[in-house]
C-alpha cells in the first residue's frame, strides 16, 4: 500500500475545492441566466397581454347629447377616427349640430354617432359600421348645403370606405332599412325672387311648377312662424327666434343661468358693502375716488337687472309666448330689465373715465382734492345724461330683444346693426378716453 505524503494529500484537496468552486460559480451563473430569462419572458409575456388589452375596445354609455337615444346606448373607443374619450368625440361631432337642426338628411345624425359613438355589443369584437347606404344617404341630402357654405364632405367620412347591406363578411346598420339607392342630391336653398305666400307651408320642393323657385326658404324648426308680430330673421318674414336657445342643451342653458346667478349675487354683495361703506362715512370717499363710489352704484344695479330673472323668471322677461321678444318698448319687466342692465352699464362705463381724468388732474396737474371736486357737476352731468339719452334711443328705435339665454332684455341680441351702434360703439369709445387719460397720466 503506498504511502502517501502529507504534500500529496494537500496538493489533492486544494485541487478538489478549486473544482468543486469552479463548478459551484458555473451552476450559479446557469441557475442566475435561467433566472433572468425567466423573468424576461414573464415581462414580454406581460407586455403582451397589456398589449391585448389595450387593443380590445371598452365599452362605455353613451354620455354625447346628440347621440343618446339613437338605438343603442352602449359604444366603445377608441373609434375609427382615433377618438380615445368622449369628450374628444363630442367636441367634434357637436360642430355638425346645426346641419343635424336643419334637417338636411334624416340618416345625418345617425350616420355622425355611427362613426363617432361606434356601437358596442357584448361578445362581439368586430366593428360594426353604419351601411353604405346611410352616409351616400346623408351626403346627398347635406353636401350641396356644405359646399354652398364654402365646406366639403370629410374625406375620412367617405362613404366608399363603408360595407354594402348584405355583404357576407361584414355587418353594417341601417337605421331606416330602406332602399340602399341614395335619394337625389336635393338644390341648395335659394333667395326667393319674390316673397313667399305661405312661408310655414312653403317646401323647396313643392308641388306644381315654380313652387321651389318662388319659395327656397321656409320658417321651420326651431324657428316659430308667427303673423301678429314685426318679426324676422334674414331673409324670412313673420318668422322669429324661439323663446330659449335652441342650440345650446338642458345642460348648458341650466349650466348658464347658474354661473349668471352666481356672478351677479357676488357682484351684488361686493358693491352693497362698498355703499354701506360709504353711507357710514361719506368723508372717507373723496375725489380722486369718490368716482368708485358711483360705480359701485352702478355695478350693483346691473347685478339687480340680472338677478331679477331668478324672481320674475326666464319667460316673463325675454319671451313673448313661444317666441324671443323683440321690439319691446312699453312698460313691461322687459323694459325695466334693460334699463337697469343698459343705462348702468354705460353710466358705469363713463364713471371709468371719470376716475381716470379725476386720477389724471391728481398726478399729473397736481390738483387738490377741493378743485377737483369743484367740478363733481360736470362728472355727473356727463355720466348720467348721455347714457339716459342712449336708452331713450334704444327704446324709441324698438331695438329691445330678448335674450334667450340670459333670460334678461337688452340690445342687439337679434341685430348685428344695433349691437355695434348702442353698444360696441360707446363702449370702444369710453375705453378709448380711459386708456387715454390713464397714457398722459403715467408719461
Amino acid at each position: 500500500m503506498p504511502i502517501i505524503g502529507s504534500r500529496s494529500i494537500d496538493t489533492a484537496v486544494a485541487r478538489f475545492d478549486l473544482t468543486d468552486a469552479v463548478s459551484l460559480v458555473r451552476a450559479m451563473f446557469v441557475g442566475v441566466r435561467c433566472a433572468w430569462s425567466a423573468l424576461a419572458a414573464l415581462a414580454a409575456f406581460s407586455w403582451l397581454v397589456g398589449c391585448s388589452a389595450l387593443q380590445q375596445p371598452r365599452c362605455e354609455e353613451i354620455t354625447i347629447p346628440m347621440c343618446r337615444g339613437i338605438g343603442y346606448n352602449l359604444t366603445s373607443f377608441p373609434n375609427a377616427l382615433d377618438h380615445d374619450t368622449q369628450e374628444e368625440a363630442g367636441l367634434e361631432v357637436h360642430q355638425y349640430w346645426p346641419l343635424v337642426e336643419i334637417k338636411c338628411s334624416p340618416d345625418l345624425k345617425f350616420f355622425l354617432c355611427s362613426v363617432y359613438t361606434p356601437i358596442c355589443i357584448e361578445d362581439y369584437a368586430k366593428p360594426l359600421p353604419a351601411c353604405r347606404s346611410v352616409c351616400e344617404r346623408a351626403r346627398a341630402g347635406c353636401a350641396p348645403l356644405m359646399q354652398k357654405y364654402g365646406f366639403q364632405w370629410p374625406e375620412r367620412m367617405a362613404c366608399e370606405k363603408l360595407p354594402k347591406m348584405g355583404e357576407p363578411d361584414q355587418l353594417c346598420m341601417d337605421e331606416n332599412e330602406r332602399a340602399q339607392e341614395p335619394e337625389p342630391p336635393r338644390p341648395p336653398p335659394r333667395r326667393p325672387h319674390k316673397p313667399c305666400k305661405d312661408p310655414k307651408n312653403c317646401e323647396s320642393a313643392a308641388g306644381g311648377e315654380g313652387g321651389g323657385e318662388e319659395c327656397a326658404c321656409a320658417c321651420r324648426a326651431p324657428l316659430v312662424s308667427v303673423r301678429a308680430h314685426n318679426a324676422s330673421v334674414p331673409g324670412l318674414a313673420n318668422c322669429a327666434a324661439p323663446c330659449r336657445g335652441p342650440f345650446f342643451s338642458r345642460e348648458e342653458k341650466e349650466f348658464a343661468a347658474v354661473w349668471i346667478a352666481l356672478w351677479s349675487g357676488l357682484c351684488a354683495i361686493s358693491t352693497l358693502m362698498t355703499l354701506t361703506t360709504f353711507l357710514i362715512d361719506s368723508q372717507r370717499f373723496k375725489y380722486p375716488e369718490r368716482p368708485i363710489v358711483y360705480l359701485s352704484a352702478c355695478y350693483f344695479m346691473v347685478a339687480l337687472g340680472y338677478l331679477a330673472r331668478l324672481v320674475l323668471g326666464h319667460d316673463e322677461i325675454a319671451c313673448d309666448g313661444a317666441v324671443i321678444k323683440t321690439s319691446a318698448n312699453g312698460p313691461s319687466a322687459c323694459t325695466l330689465v334693460f334699463i337697469l342692465v343698459y343705462f348702468f352699464g354705460m353710466a358705469s362705463s363713463i364713471w371709468w373715465v371719470v376716475l381716470s381724468f379725476a386720477w389724471f388732474l391728481a398726478a399729473g396737474l397736481k390738483w387738490g382734492n377741493e378743485a377737483i371736486a369743484g367740478h363733481a357737476q360736470y362728472y355727473h352731468l356727463a355720466a348720467w345724461l348721455v347714457p339716459a339719452a342712449k336708452t331713450v334711443a334704444v327704446l324709441l328705435a324698438g331695438a329691445v330683444d330678448g335674450d334667450p339665454v340670459a333670460g334678461i332684455c337688452y340690445v342687439g341680441n337679434s341685430s348685428p346693426e344695433n349691437l355695434k351702434k348702442y353698444v360696441l360703439a360707446p363702449l370702444i369709445v369710453c375705453f378709448t378716453a380711459y386708456l387715454k387719460f390713464s397714457e398722459i397720466h403715467k408719461t
